[in-house]
């Protein structure tokens, strides 16, 4: 009986975590599509939003832990633990960066963006919503290899934002006075930038879910085995 309650809370923080990455998905492309149509009242929503996926952050977390301390799981269950809440955090910081998107949209008040980047940074904020929803299915497959391939996407987010960061400077060279909106607008697609890497944290703890070995995925560092 008391197998079977924990199963059932650990199926229940599982579909937390899908439910919240579910939502983070989406708002990583509405806060940024808010940006370009200049749509401020959707930008808004975006920082009231995140309250709320700060406080489903630690819930979860203190859920696992607690299902820790209630149950001492052996092995695979307590690695599933400590991924969902590492991978929870990541899903956390990624809302941050889509709430910051939703704060510069703001900042630039009325102001038009870029033609340029009208054009490049929905594409960015697709690529990377990408990566997070293959990083789900991952999660939920217990596929390490999945998990393991997703990062190489983050090569093609790199390359867009490089090429945002060009027609950024060379706006700034052409118009002086707009050091200060062409700033704001690198926030905002550092911000993307960064949401991918986040992704790729949370590759590495569903390899560490299957596999049990937690190997950084763009550094040599790989962690002694677990059980």
């Amino acid at each position: 009986m008391l197998r079977v309650t924990f199963e059932k809370e650990l199926q229940s923080l599982e579909d937390q975590i899908i439910s919240l990455g579910s939502q983070v998905e989406e708002n990583i492309v509405k806060s940024v599509d808010a940006l370009v149509q200049r749509d401020l009242r959707l930008s808004r929503q975006f920082i009231v939003e995140d309250t709320a996926v700060n406080e489903k952050r630690i819930q979860i977390g203190l859920d696992g832990l607690s299902l820790i301390a209630r149950q001492q799981p052996m092995a695979g269950d307590l690695r599933l633990i400590a991924a969902i809440i590492e991978i929870v955090g990541e899903l956390e910081r990624i809302h941050d960066y889509v709430k910051g998107i939703g704060k510069i949209s703001l900042l630039l008040g009325e102001k038009e963006v870029l033609p340029s980047i009208v054009e490049l940074l929905p594409q960015m904020a697709l690529l990377t919503q990408d990566m997070l929803h293959r990083s789900l299915d991952a999660f939920t497959a217990r596929n390490a290899n999945l998990a393991r391939a997703i990062p190489a996407a983050d090569n093609k987010i790199d390359a867009l934002y490089n090429r945002i960061y060009r027609e950024i400077i060379s706006y700034v060279i052409q118009n002086s006075a707009e050091v200060e909106h062409a700033n704001q607008l690198e926030w905002a697609v550092h911000n993307l930038e960064r949401s991918a890497d986040r992704v790729t944290n949370i590759c590495e703890w569903i390899v560490y879910l299957v596999d049990g070995n937690y190997v950084e995925m763009d550094s040599e560092f790989e962690a002694p085995p677990t059980v």
